[in-house]
């Protein structure tokens, strides 16, 4: 080993020892017993309580100054609840489709009670949660949450399916879904045979579609009813191999057949009728010569 590596170890042992008696001159172990030395004000520990607050712990503290009343935290506890049993109920009848049909209570029941939050009209004690609730943040939770299951309400058209108070089934609904079932229970009797199904449901089948077609005209269907002819009509043409002709399917045929005929119409009839010209036009000239024969027959004789 040279002088200058002997000089730079003889500093760096130099140094560590000087830095090791330093640290233990200003922090002496915890456990010397009653001589050692209490930890610095400046020195906080995150498993010790400090007098500066919270703001050296791990998680926000949950003592903040309550800013809601009791009023306001029962709305919340009721909204949390009811949005939870629709969202609950959504889920179950996701597929099949029957939201509509099933979950309509459940979202009269979230409608009503966010309607009473984000109303201005104050509650009892002429306390209104409004502010507190739906404005007090920039995130603004309990309004984006309500409007992401109105929009998934709206986009199935449910109020279709509903009455005008949206309490219950309206009787075309509950119409369509005899009709449905008729269908299915035909299928259900006729599954091993498919030709006799494909015969004897023929008709409850057509009924249905009938009535299908006549709602979606008069803006009554759902999602539900949508949903539930969709499925039925893959069992009738995909699942059972059966065909229903359409009663439309003969004056469509009858048109294009005389569409296809008409030119050949067309041109036999002009045919015809330059035929007929020509005769017309032959006679007059047979007349005209067979005078001008008789004229020179009675010159000669």
């Amino acid at each position: 080993m040279d002088l200058s590596a002997k000089f730079t170890f003889v500093i760096a042992c130099w140094a560590v020892t000087f830095i090791t008696v330093a640290d233990c001159a200003i922090y002496p172990s915890e456990t010397s017993g009653d001589s050692a030395r209490k930890l610095p004000s400046a020195v906080i520990p995150v498993s010790q309580p400090s007098t500066l607050g919270s703001f050296y712990s791990l998680s926000l503290s949950s003592t903040f100054p309550e800013d809601l009343n009791e009023y306001c935290i029962e709305l919340l506890r009721i909204y949390r609840q009811r949005y939870v049993a629709y969202a609950n109920c959504l889920v179950t009848y996701a597929r099949p489709v029957k939201v509509c049909q099933n979950c309509y209570t459940g979202f009269n029941s979230l409608d009503g009670i966010y309607k009473n939050i984000s109303s201005d009209q104050p509650g009892p004690g002429n306390i209104s949660c409004h502010d507190s609730l739906m404005r007090s943040d920039r995130l603004m939770l309990l309004y984006a949450l309500f409007n992401k299951l109105d929009e998934i309400w709206t986009s199935a058209k449910c109020k279709q399916c509903l009455s005008k108070d949206q309490e219950a089934l309206s009787n075309d609904t509950v119409y369509f879904m005899a009709t449905l079932n008729q269908s299915l229970s035909c299928f259900e009797q006729y599954q091993r045979n498919h030709t006799e199904l494909c015969k004897d449901c023929k008709a409850s089948y057509r009924k249905l579609k009938e009535l299908y077609g006549s709602m979606d005209k008069n803006q009554t269907l759902c999602i539900d009813l949508e949903d539930a002819m969709n499925i039925t009509q893959q069992l009738w043409s995909k699942n059972f191999s059966c065909l229903l002709p359409r009663e439309e399917t003969v004056p469509v045929i009858a048109v294009s057949s005389f569409m296809l005929f008409l030119p050949i119409i067309f041109y036999l009839s002009s045919f015809l009728h330059s035929e007929q010209k020509k005769r017309k036009l032959i006679h007059p000239k047979r007349a005209k010569s067979s005078n001008s024969l008789m004229n020179i027959q009675d010159k000669f004789n």
